[in-house]
């Protein structure tokens, strides 16, 4: 009945010859970017305080000219307020899971 199907096992290539040796150089334990590409956290915790930062300031600004009469589109000052509440909720949040993060250290010390 199946005669005619022959054995996969014998019809199939040593592993040896389907399996690619990786290119000199490289190594498997190394996944992700390199040092060189990527900053620090430091510096990206740097960068994302100074945008945030900026983003508050432009929102003062902005309501001090919506006050003064410079600037007569309401929706840009909401815009602008919102975009400096997010970010700063967002950072408040990073804070809080750095502080939990580190007390887990601590306890796991003690």
């Amino acid at each position: 009945m199946y005669s005619d199907i022959s054995s996969p096992v014998s019809n199939s290539k040593p592993l040896s010859d389907t399996v690619q040796p990786l290119a000199p150089g490289l190594d498997p334990k190394r996944i992700g970017p390199q040092k060189a590409d990527a900053p620090s956290f430091g510096e990206m915790l740097t960068g994302f305080l100074t945008d945030v930062n900026h983003m508050q300031n432009y929102a003062d600004q902005s309501i001090q000219k919506m006050v003064s009469g410079e600037i007569k589109d309401v929706h840009q000052v909401m815009l602008a307020v919102g975009e400096a509440k997010v970010a700063f909720n967002l950072m408040l949040e990073i804070r809080n899971k750095a502080m939990e993060a580190y007390n887990e250290i601590i306890r796991m010390r003690g």
